[in-house]
């Protein structure tokens, strides 16, 4: 695969995955509402807000089109934060840390990847950066779902791994479509 074309499917992806991620918290904030936990929900809203906003601005910068995908998204994402928060406060932050989960090993790859470019001579620096940003808010969200309970949510292994599932499911598909 070229370089810019490596490049382009990885704005697709990530602008496809921060749309998911607003809607997602849209979703749990629209259930839980003034829950202990909406501040902490709306913090982590915010900081996707910001991620979408990044690359809302480089898909036309850089040419790339978005994923196919974004109605499905927009409607799937939104569902996904309702349903986990109609389970409860402890199942919403379920299914924040099982899609950290997985969007950490994603940016990671990524960020080889990115080097891999690199060592060819095909540096994409501020991409890089930008992304490894990224990578470190998505992780701090995993762990304040951890620190608020996530694993305490009924049925926590069946729901984080379906989760985890749909997650990698909508990131292959964003990827291609």
């Amino acid at each position: 695969m070229k370089p810019a074309d490596v490049i382009e499917r990885i704005l697709r992806v990530d602008h496809a995955g921060e749309y998911g991620a607003k809607r997602i918290y849209e979703g749990q904030l629209a259930v839980l509402k003034n829950a202990p936990s909406t501040p902490t929900i709306r913090h982590m809203a915010e900081q996707e807000k910001q991620h979408l906003a990044a690359f809302d601005k480089l898909l036309p910068e850089r040419r790339a089109r978005p994923t196919l995908l974004g109605p499905l998204w927009h409607v799937a994402g939104f569902a996904l934060g309702a349903a986990t928060a109609l389970l409860g406060e402890k199942a919403a932050m379920a299914c924040t840390e099982a899609v950290e989960e997985v969007i950490d090993a994603h940016y990671s790859r990524q960020l080889e990847t990115l080097e891999a470019l690199a060592a060819e001579g095909k540096a994409e620096p501020e991409l890089a950066a930008l992304i490894e940003q990224f990578r470190a808010e998505e992780i701090e969200h995993r762990d304040t779902a951890r620190e608020a309970g996530a694993q305490e949510a009924p049925a926590y292994p069946a729901l984080s791994q379906g989760v985890k599932t749909a997650t990698r499911a909508a990131i292959w598909l964003s990827e291609r479509l």
